[in-house]
């Protein structure tokens, strides 16, 4: 298979890496960050495509070859976007295309408004690589999906610094297992608690109030439990409109979808954001092994890194200000509470073989490095 060496730089450090023509799809790391935001109007699609498009040109990329490649492989992806075939992912993917014909790949692109049957179509092997949620890719990739733990990595730091992790190809063997391959790992900024009662600053208030839980992800239901709330089963595209609607009470969500998903409806008149980070949700592109050399998923995880910047700057425009007027604080006394609260559940949940220990233990070293006092610094339970 023809090669280059691309030569890529960051944190101060170069690594010269030979990626197969293949390697276009690298060029999807940094466009995914657009399905976090699952536009329902044009002018938000819109939006999104053109800072997409102003983004890609300082991106860190291979340089394609000078000779265009004489056969086409088809590869077919699936595409979950809410919105559909002119979806912020997917008009994101179509720009990908043009970039990875260059190197000898097309892209057939599947684009579906069920996340669940985008994965189930993959795992049936109708297509070659998906791009889904981490929540979803655990189902593939225990290692890359456990990166989502609630409560595990909450800050830009913590990202930073796992994003360094996932760039080693010493992590490789974990990230490729099996069937599967997390090929890219992007994080779509800090989810929060977004309530209709902005009095709900405490673990006791939310007792009796109808919670959202995403209908495969246990973790929720289990939180949700544990404080006497009630959980209500809820999945990707109709979360915003139960919480704006009225049908649920409490709702986590990426404050990259506040504008996205209208969701100061359910906030007004008397809702809040409670200012506590409960996680960093991802969006993951994985690919069949059979279909893609390791040397792939090593560039692809490198130019993620080597983007970070990009990646960081294209959350706080989606984010925006508006939100930030509903923050609710809440006491300090509380915050303990939360993370043991969190710790206990990821412990149990790793035991019941739910999340990769691995992954825990290396979030637990990430948290320890930016805050060597932290208690559980000294206790390796994790």
């Amino acid at each position: 298979m023809p090669t280059i060496m691309t030569r890529i730089i960051t944190a101060g450090r170069t690594m010269n890496i030979r990626i197969p023509i293949s390697g276009s799809f690298t060029l999807i790391a940094v466009v995914l960050l657009a399905t976090a935001l699952p536009a329902n109007a044009e002018t938000n699609a819109q939006m999104i495509q053109r800072e997409v498009e102003a983004v890609r040109g300082a991106m860190v990329l291979p340089t394609p070859p000078a000779t265009r490649p004489t056969t086409i492989k088809m590869v077919r992806v699936c595409v979950f976007d809410p919105v559909g075939a002119y979806g912020p992912l997917s008009n994101a993917a179509k720009d990908v295309r043009l970039e990875t014909l260059k190197w000898g790949y097309d892209l057939d692109l599947q684009t579906y408004t069920s996340e669940k049957i985008a994965a189930e179509d993959f795992k049936a092997g109708r297509c070659e690589a998906a791009i889904i949620s981490g929540l979803r890719a655990r189902l593939f990739n225990r290692f890359s999906g456990t990166v989502d733990s609630i409560g595990g990595l909450v800050t830009e730091e913590h990202h930073r610094l796992m994003a360094e992790v996932f760039a080693s190809p010493k992590i490789s063997p974990k990230m490729r297992t099996g069937e599967f391959e997390a090929l890219g790992v992007i994080p779509i900024g800090p989810a929060y608690i977004f309530t209709n009662d902005r009095t709900i600053n405490s673990l006791t208030k939310a007792a009796g109030k109808r919670v959202a839980v995403l209908d495969y992800d246990p973790v929720q239901a289990r939180m949700v439990a544990q404080i006497g709330a009630s959980p209500v089963g809820v999945d990707i595209t109709n979360v915003g409109g139960k919480f704006n609607n009225g049908v649920v009470d409490i709702i986590a969500a990426p404050l990259v979808a506040f504008d996205a998903l209208e969701l100061w409806k359910g906030l007004e008149p008397n809702g809040g954001i409670i200012d506590y980070p409960l996680a960093w949700p991802s969006i993951q592109v994985l690919v069949r092994t059979k279909d893609f050399p390791p040397e792939i998923g090593i560039a692809a995880r490198w130019t993620v890194h080597a983007n970070f910047d990009l990646i960081l700057q294209l959350i706080k425009k989606f984010e925006g200000d508006s939100a930030k007027k509903y923050f609710v604080q809440i006491p300090d006394e509380d915050k303990p509470k939360y993370e043991e609260m969190m710790r206990q559940a990821r412990i149990s949940l790793r035991d019941e073989g739910y999340y990769d220990g691995e992954m825990l233990a290396i979030q637990r070293k990430i948290r320890c490095r930016v805050e060597p006092g932290r208690a559980e610094c000294t206790d390796k339970t994790e």
